[in-house]
């Protein structure tokens, strides 16, 4: 029988939201997955909008109290909040009871504020996934080294991985300008770094935008930052050339030029 895993929040409207489809695209075979509040709220829109852009399915995820669940035994309780872990860490007919303190994305300024939450629930549960099931599904397989090392030795894998993991997410047409390269190169790297799991993409209309893949090892995605913190130098002419593009494209609906788009 599949291990039933609950995650709860205190509004079941962003962290405990993200966790159950996370859990679901990771390990949906062996873990049957909910998600609750102590005083749900109603899910965030921008929840929706980082799942989706993820990749994953965000199809009936509504938020639902605790109560609501009545006596049903989990043989995992995780909280995701502190104040949700003292509410519920007396949970009844409940087996291993975790806590995971992330900070709320509604709170903070930062405009990557839920992706970055995305990211950092997603690699504390593939290693959830690894210490409580006997198999790892394929796409969930640590990248191995040598591979990574390869990836960052050619020069425009290197600064396109820097300049998105500086801006969040960025479309072909940016990397384009940034780097001052023709589309079928930028393109030829960007399917072998997401072909080796380094990057995710999500399209938006006529585009594909690429992000740092959630579920990169933490190791490698601290090799980028490093990267960025002590050799800002990397990204100074390209950062420029960005800044100065006109009509970049975003999720507000900007998009760029026609001639490009025909390109890509």
């Amino acid at each position: 029988m599949m291990k039933k895993v609950l995650f709860v929040c205190t509004a079941n409207s962003a962290r405990s939201q993200m966790a159950e489809a996370l859990l679901r695209h990771l390990a949906g075979d062996q873990f049957e997955v909910f998600s609750a509040g102590t005083a749900p709220s109603g899910v965030d829109p921008r929840t929706l909008d980082a799942i989706k852009g993820f990749g994953l399915n965000a199809e009936g995820l509504v938020s639902k109290s605790v109560a609501s669940l009545g006596e049903r035994h989990f043989d995992y309780v995780i909280s995701l909040c502190d104040k949700a872990h003292q509410e519920c860490r007396h949970w009844p007919s409940s087996g291993v009871v975790i806590a995971w303190d992330f900070p709320d994305p509604k709170t903070s300024p930062d405009p990557n504020a839920f992706a970055r939450t995305m990211q950092e629930i997603g690699e504390r549960l593939r290693l959830f996934v690894l210490v409580n099931s006997k198999k790892v599904d394929s796409e969930i397989r640590p990248l191995p080294p040598l591979t990574f090392f390869k990836s960052l030795a050619d020069e425009t894998r290197l600064l396109s991985l820097l300049l998105i993991e500086q801006e969040g997410e960025l479309c072909v047409c940016e990397l384009m300008e940034a780097l001052a390269l023709p589309q079928p190169k930028i393109s030829r790297h960007l399917s072998q770094l997401r072909k080796h799991g380094l990057l995710l993409d999500r399209r938006q209309g006529q585009w594909v935008f690429y992000r740092i893949h959630p579920l990169l090892s933490d190791w490698m995605r601290n090799m980028l930052k490093e990267t960025l913190k002590h050799s800002p130098e990397l990204l100074e002419q390209p950062l420029a050339r960005l800044n100065e593009m006109n009509s970049r494209p975003s999720a507000e609906g900007n998009s760029c030029d026609e001639e490009r788009i025909n390109e890509h």
